[in-house]
């Protein structure tokens, strides 16, 4: 989810601009990406898991719901537009989602990199790339031939879009890596680099490709092995990505592998085995970065299993080690809305929308408010989902693809067209249990269940313990007269995780009582 190659967050193209000697220069590395500006959207004030849909060349307003009273337009559409005004922000979360938000399915964590001798090496690990960028730039304008130093700066800027989520730093890290691939063609960590910059920008095809040339030179690679086990997981290739994370167990064991590994287990169902490896990750990591990550992984396996005081337990420890960790305050929002503290919920979703306002914590918020039904609740609820609108007209403008989270936005709370046209396109591109279940829902909500039920068994295939996908299923299942079979992944759904959603949850419930 991040511009495509050479472009910048404001559409324009990056120049590879050269020295007089041919060389790229830390200088033109350097810059900064110009801010996004959006017509028709205001820049002044912000508020306080996987299909792509086709660009739209001509998307450019940010949508806003009709108002409910016709004296309330101006008023309504000026405060939609002061929140569409986080456009900076948004555009900035087309980017970061691809690998730092989504919890529940890019289960990428931040790995240690080699780096030049010149570099401190905690300073990647250590969950702060701005330090390590600093410090690279200045050792590259001394030793500007460094192939290293390059390779490591170009996932300095990978990992900086990480945590930032500023899309200015692909094209950076794409110069950066390319200058380290010029000065030694062979380098197994400009190689690696490459596969990790292709999986943030949802390249899976590229990533794979890339991570098996650098393992060609260097087969012990730690971010070419991980970097291999998430693009076959993002390929829908699980048992190939099940033999990949036995490998990469055998060749270079420690956080970023066991993270993935346990990662593999749980989409084969089987959770102990993930639990019991991501404990074993969390008692290895030793950086802030590491911990908060899988500490917060450990929540997420834990609330996909409906067990709030461990999910609770864990993002607390997350937060312990990083109190900005955007990932496990989400999680703990959620956490706290499954287990009844639906104020406590509210308050965390809504600090993370003002920071990272992406599809899926807008549509949990919007449903959130929808759920606690109090006075002016149905409108805030709605101008959360017309931020999911404007997310998806900004990341067309600039030529960013959308993803299975705003896919499946659409499909509950937006265009419905839109949802089946982005679903179809990904589950072209990919067949993965996510973009199986986006299609399925996708297909039910345009009337077309026939064609969704065989989606929705795919999605459920391989084990994977996700009450949404049961729920999904069980729709689906009594829409096509399955009601026996549709009654019982409904009850399924709401006895693994009977918090899953603010809304489907009740919808569940609800169900079940008019199918008696």
């Amino acid at each position: 989810m991040t511009p495509r190659v050479n472009e910048t967050a404001s559409g324009g193209t990056t120049e590879e601009t050269t020295s007089d000697k041919g060389e790229l220069t830390t200088e033109e590395v350097e810059r900064d990406g110009a801010p996004l500006a959006v017509e028709g959207v205001g820049t002044d004030e912000a508020p306080g898991s996987i299909p792509p849909a086709e660009p739209s060349p001509t998307a450019q307003d940010t949508p806003a719901r009709p108002a409910d009273r016709p004296d309330d337009t101006p008023r309504r559409t000026r405060r939609i537009a002061e929140r569409a005004g986080i456009a900076v922000l948004l555009a900035i979360a087309v980017t970061g989602g691809a690998i730092a938000v989504g919890a529940a399915r890019d289960k990428a964590p931040v790995a240690a990199v080699a780096v030049s001798a010149a570099v401190d090496p905690g300073a990647l690990a250590s969950g702060n790339p701005d330090a390590a960028i600093a410090a690279l730039q200045a050792h590259l304008k001394a030793q500007p031939r460094d192939s290293d130093g390059w390779a490591t700066l170009g996932l300095a800027y990978v990992e900086q879009a990480r945590t930032k989520g500023d899309p200015a730093r692909y094209p950076q890290a794409q110069a950066a890596l390319k200058r380290a691939l010029s000065l030694s063609p062979h380098s197994d960590q400009a190689l690696a680099g490459q596969a990790a910059l292709a999986a943030a920008r949802h390249d899976f095809k590229g990533a794979l490709t890339n991570a098996d040339r650098a393992l060609a030179e260097n087969p012990y690679s730690e971010r070419a092995l991980s970097s291999r086990i998430d693009a076959l997981v993002e390929l829908g290739r699980y048992d190939d990505a099940s033999r990949a994370a036995d490998t990469a167990d055998a060749r270079k064991p420690g956080v970023p592998v066991f993270t993935r590994y346990a990662y593999v287990r749980e989409l084969r169902g089987d959770v102990p085995a993930a639990r019991r490896v991501l404990e074993q990750a969390l008692g290895a990591a030793t950086s802030k970065g590491d911990i908060a990550y899988v500490a917060a992984q450990l929540g997420q396996l834990a609330w996909n299993q409906g067990d709030y005081k461990s999910a609770l337990t864990s993002y607390a420890r997350a937060l312990a080690a990083d109190e900005n960790y955007l990932p496990a305050l989400e999680g703990r929002a959620r956490a706290q809305a499954a287990s009844g503290d639906r104020a406590a919920a509210i308050k965390g979703m809504e600090l993370v929308v003002a920071r990272y306002p992406l599809p899926g914590p807008l549509v949990e918020l919007g449903e959130l408010y929808e759920a606690r039904g109090g006075a002016g609740d149905r409108e805030r609820a709605h101008d959360q989902y017309a931020l999911v609108e404007a997310w998806i007209a900004i990341a067309h403008a600039n030529g960013v693809d959308a993803d299975l989270d705003t896919a499946l936005a659409a499909a509950d709370h937006g265009d419905k067209k839109a949802a089946l046209r982005a679903a179809r396109a990904e589950w072209a591109r990919r067949h993965t249990v996510h973009t199986a279940d986006a299609l399925a829902w996708a297909l039910h909500v345009n009337g077309q269940d026939r064609e969704a039920l065989s989606y929705a068994r795919r999605a459920t295939a391989t084990g994977y313990r996700n009450a949404l996908f049961r729920y999904h299923l069980g729709v689906i299942e009594l829409a096509t007269g399955h009601k026996s079979e549709g009654r019982a992944s409904l009850r399924s759904a709401l006895k693994l995780n009977p918090g899953f959603s603010p809304l489907g949850a009740a919808t569940a419930r609800k169900a079940l009582e008019d199918t008696k």
